[in-house]
C-alpha cells in the first residue's frame, strides 16, 4: 500500500484514536460535528476575500488553509470508517451521478449556476 494513500490513512487515524480510547468518542454524529466546526474554520481564511485574492494567498495562510483542510479530512476520513463507507467508491459513483445530470455542453459556466455537488 503506498504511504499516502487513502486506506492508508484510516489506518492511521484508526489506531491513532484507539491507542487514545478515543473510540468512544469518535461516533458518526460527533465526528460530524466536528467536521462542520473545521469548515467554518476554513471559511473563516476566505470570508473578506475577493476571488483573485483567494488564488493568491501568504505563504503562511496557505500553511494555515492546509492544516484546516487536514482537519477535514481527517474527520471525514474517521466518519466513513465509523460507518463503513468506501470514500473513494462514493466519490466515484456521485462523479458518475453529476456526469448524467451535468452532460458537457448543456452546463455552462456563467453566473448563477453554481457549483454542481
Amino acid at each position: 500500500m503506498p504511504p499516502d494513500s487513502l486506506q492508508q490513512l484510516y489506518a492511521r487515524l484508526r489506531h491513532f484514536a484507539a491507542v487514545r480510547d478515543w473510540e468512544q468518542y469518535h461516533t458518526p454524529k460527533n465526528l460530524v460535528m466536528a467536521l462542520a466546526g473545521e469548515a467554518g474554520e476554513l471559511l473563516e481564511h476566505f470570508q473578506w476575500l475577493t476571488p483573485e485574492q483567494s488564488l493568491n494567498l501568504s505563504e503562511k495562510t496557505r500553511d494555515e488553509v492546509a492544516l484546516e483542510m487536514a482537519d477535514i479530512l481527517i474527520y471525514l476520513i474517521r466518519c466513513a470508517d465509523r460507518l463503513n463507507i468506501d470514500l473513494v467508491a462514493a466519490a466515484n459513483r456521485k462523479i458518475e451521478i453529476n456526469e448524467g445530470r451535468f452532460p458537457p455542453g448543456r452546463c455552462g459556466g456563467g453566473s448563477g449556476h453554481g457549483n454542481p455537488e
